[in-house]
């Protein structure tokens, strides 16, 4: 349907894209009281991937953030169907199949997170399913679980909705529009902000641009320079001829949408037939190849694929398994339409490093469920500066440099879609595009027994299993390693090797390559101002300073953890965690822009002056811990390393051996010792010399996963666990790092002011240790209080966990009450679906004094 009404010049916010995503930010824009939103659709409403997509709606998922943000969708589609253009909203329930043990682990694990969030999931009966779902053989069926909030939408009724209700709220919608490019300017500091938004119908001027492209989001991101790695990925199902009422009778209530993920299909009604697709192991991207990027032809408007029936052949024979009624029902068509998958099946969301310019794409065949979410949460992205949720996982500042090439994208992309219906295991790596970014060290590590894990593209150390006999041998007086192996999934992805390097770090010292640490470089003579602004510690201070601390967001949530280290009176070195890096560079060059609109910086009329860069692949950093790391370092350096020369939280440039490093005395593991950084072309000589000095000492070698355990029992947190732009820094206990009180203020300063006026914070971050040694946490699991004020409720989640080999226990942190929140209370643990024991620690587990950390020789 054309739209014939004239362009407008001007508008402060240009949605661009008219299916379900575009629809739902219009929406929310003008419901949060945004009217000057202009939503463009270079052909008809719908006609991109909305009006080909399957429409089931599934709440629950996999993460907290994802499951709000579904429950906000089903919520608001429910309320529309009310109005006066429903979506087509279907209440049916949901059914999820296990059809191995493994998979009935998953759904128990499953049933625990709902209770988080107040959802009815529970386990039924493999009887009760066949009941709900009578088509169904049950024969193979382990376990099954019911969501009665689940159900499904006609997506194209859906947009039609939302558009309606965005232009009842002032929204100008125009459809056969088409963009030809987006105009950018440059700020005084050098970063580049859209300005307008050019079509075949006219130009429009324009302070932000948010591209809901779908599968064109792409093409139309590198209009600004701007990289959304996604890639079209063909997409089947089919749908049947009817069947329900002749096999079933008449039905009152509709069938229950179906998943059974071991077999790779689902179902949901269609009328009175069947609508059934899955996820093939052979998947077939669409446009995008290895030396190209995707690239939808320009005409491929509400147009399909041709049909696929040798590569759905398998999907076809797995759902005549679950229900043989598919074995003899007429097919009315096969649906083969593209949908925008990314490297890591999250969506793709949030502003680019080009001021003004969002993304909302990359919806991996869930974008249905979550259009209502997402919506929300890219309302308040735009509106406000920053979104109510924690989005990181979802986060387009997630995707490094390695994205901008086509070949390492599609293989990633692929390798997610083909195991979409995957069960998602602690520790699970990707194996497609590796290795690609590896420490100087990397031939050493994997010479010596490396077990390797990835992140963010690099290959990193999880242990070396050449410590798994010491391993064992610690463990004897045990009872074995069978009687310490975690018995949850924490003990899939596990080794004997981490007791040994736990212990190695614990009782003399271990060594860490944390290379993968990202590293930005400020500097110029401004350098001390940015960074006093953003930061809630005091940063400003002696050369050779080092400052733990937070950089918040305008609510007071944490939207970094990082150390800042200055290196001269005009140059610092921030350390932040290894996916981290674009994320924290991007919010600190967001923050440049704002104090040079402020005119505070001491540049040509007020400019910042400041230099911000990603030194990440410059320098090395190894770890270097233990109450023997001075014995191990000392003889290798001139430095002296005594307290009084050397003090915790200090650096010093010096030389280690024959090469040239910064010394920086920090421990994320709670013990003496120094992170030691050098040029990259000095890392595999660093590595072999500070080796080899400590072989006499007992230095052992140790990768990640012995980190984490040694941390845990320190209480120190991690970002996107225990931190996140949800949690301030008193809810965190970490009060002691925000400095309200210093000069000129930072970012958040008002919002953590005011919550102490009111009262301060409601919860706090507790340690809890559990009654059973082996029943690992994993994240996410309910924690229930048992007495006290609380007793009953469950009031927090686990937000990270392990087992501190010290302190021979169970570790985990939650957010609780603060009357909960203090030690001796006890909680429960819901571990795949039994309630484990345990109390709220009395302070840190390990050396609560840092007496350790601070010794001096």
């Amino acid at each position: 349907m054309s739209d014939p009404a004239a362009l407008p010049s001007s508008a402060r916010v240009v949605v661009i894209g008219g299916g379900v995503g575009g629809a739902s930010v219009a929406y929310h824009l003008a419901q949060a009281g945004e009217r000057d939103v202009l939503l463009l659709e270079r052909a008809d409403l719908t006609s991109g991937s909305t009006f080909h997509s399957a429409g089931l709606v599934g709440v629950l998922r996999a993460d907290p953030t994802l499951t709000r943000m579904n429950m906000h969708s089903a919520a608001l589609y429910a309320e529309l169907q009310g109005g006066e253009h429903p979506p087509g909203w279907v209440p049916s329930g949901g059914l999820k199949l296990a059809s191995s043990p493994e998979r009935l682990e998953e759904i128990r694990r499953q049933v625990s997170w709902a209770k988080t969030y107040g959802l009815g999931l529970e386990e039924i009966s493999v009887a009760e399913a066949v009941d709900l779902f009578p088509l169904m053989d049950p024969t193979g069926v382990v376990g099954a679980a019911w969501l009665p909030e689940d159900g499904w939408v006609d997506p194209s009724s859906l947009c039609l909705s939302l558009v309606a209700g965005a232009r009842a709220g002032g929204v100008e919608v125009r459809t056969r529009t088409r963009v030809t490019g987006i105009d950018t300017v440059t700020l005084p500091g050098g970063r580049r902000r859209v300005s307008r938004v050019r079509t075949d119908r006219g130009d429009v001027e324009c302070e932000v641009v948010v591209d809901c492209g779908g599968m064109f989001a792409a093409q139309i991101a590198r209009m600004v320079g701007v990289r959304v790695p996604l890639v079209p990925m063909a997409h089947q199902y089919i749908v049947t001829e009817p069947l329900l009422t002749d096999r079933l009778g008449p039905r009152e209530k509709p069938l229950p949408t179906l998943r059974d993920p071991d077999w790779l299909v689902y179902w949901r009604q269609e009328v009175d037939g069947l609508l059934m697709g899955g996820y093939e192991r052979d998947p077939a991207p669409w446009t995008a190849s290895t030396t190209s990027f995707d690239d939808v032809p320009a005409d491929f408007n509400g147009r399909l694929l041709p049909e696929d029936w040798d590569r759905f052949e398998q999907i076809a024979e797995n759902s005549r398994v679950r229900v043989p009624a598919m074995d003899d029902v007429g097919v009315r068509k096969l649906i083969n339409g593209p949908e925008a998958f990314t490297p890591d099946n999250e969506f793709c969301l949030g502003e680019s490093e080009v001021g003004g310019f969002f993304v909302a794409a990359g919806f991996c065949a869930h974008g249905i469920a979550g259009a209502g979410g997402i919506g929300q949460v890219m309302a308040e992205w735009v509106l406000e500066g920053s979104p109510s949720l924690d989005v990181w996982h979802m986060d387009i500042r997630r995707f490094g440099p390695a994205y901008d090439s086509p070949s390492y994208t599609l293989a990633r992309t692929v390798e997610t879609y083909a195991t979409y219906y995957d069960i998602a295991y602690p520790h699970r790596d990707r194996t497609a595009g590796r290795p690609l970014r590896t420490s100087p060290a990397f031939e050493w590590h994997t010479a010596h027994g490396a077990h390797l894990g990835e992140k963010a593209g690099w290959e990193r150390v999880d242990w070396y299993e050449a410590n798994a006999a010491a391993g064992e041998a610690l463990l004897a007086a045990a009872g074995g390693v069978d009687a310490v192996r975690p018995r949850t999934w924490a003990g899939r992805s596990w080794s004997p090797a981490i007791a040994a390097e736990h212990h190695g770090a614990r009782t003399a010292a271990a060594l860490f390559d944390e290379t993968s640490f990202a590293k930005l470089a400020v500097t110029g003579p401004d350098a001390a101002l940015l960074l006093e602004r953003v930061s809630a510690g005091r940063v400003d201070r002696a050369v050779g300073s080092v400052t733990y601390t937070q950089w918040l967001n305008h609510r007071g949530g944490i939207e970094a953890d990082v150390t800042v280290t200055r290196t001269a009176d005009d140059a610092f070195v921030v350390v932040t965690g290894t996916a981290f890096g674009l994320h924290d560079l991007s919010w600190l060059r967001r923050r440049a822009d704002d104090l040079t609109a402020q005119g505070v910086g001491t540049g040509h009329d007020g400019r910042l002056d400041a230099r911000i860069e990603d030194v990440t692949g410059q320098y090395v950093c190894y770890g270097l811990w233990g109450p023997k790391a001075r014995d191990v370092l000392g003889p290798l350096t001139p430095q002296s390393l005594s307290n009084k020369d050397f003090p915790f939280l200090s650096s010093r440039a010096t030389t280690v051996g024959d090469v040239p490093v910064r010394l920086v005395r920090v421990t994320f593991v709670g013990e003496l010792g120094w992170e030691v950084y050098a040029s990259s072309e000095y890392g595999a000589a660093l590595w072999r010399t500070l080796w080899e000095a400590g072989r006499p000492h007992g230095l052992v070698a140790a990768g990640y996963r012995a980190i984490d355990s040694l941390r845990l029992e320190k209480g120190y947190r991690v970002w996107a666990g225990d931190l996140t732009p949800e949690t301030t820094p008193d809810e965190a206990g970490l009060s002691f790092a925000v400095k309200l009180d210093k000069p000129g203020g930072f970012v958040g300063a008002d919002a953590l002011r005011a919550a102490r006026v009111a009262g301060g914070p409601a919860r706090s971050l507790a340690c809890v240790t559990l009654d059973d040694p082996r029943a690992v946490a994993v994240g996410s699991e309910p924690v229930r209080v048992v007495d006290g004020p609380h007793a009953g409720e469950v009031a927090g989640r686990v937000t990270s966990a392990g087992y501190g080999w010290t302190v021979a226990a169970s570790i985990l942190y939650s957010y609780l009450p603060v009357a909960a929140a203090v030690p001796g209370t006890r909680v429960e643990v819901d571990l795949f679906g039994e309630w484990v024991g345990g109390t709220v620690a009395d302070g840190v587990l390990h050396d609560p004094t840092s007496a350790r950390v601070r010794a001096d020789g």
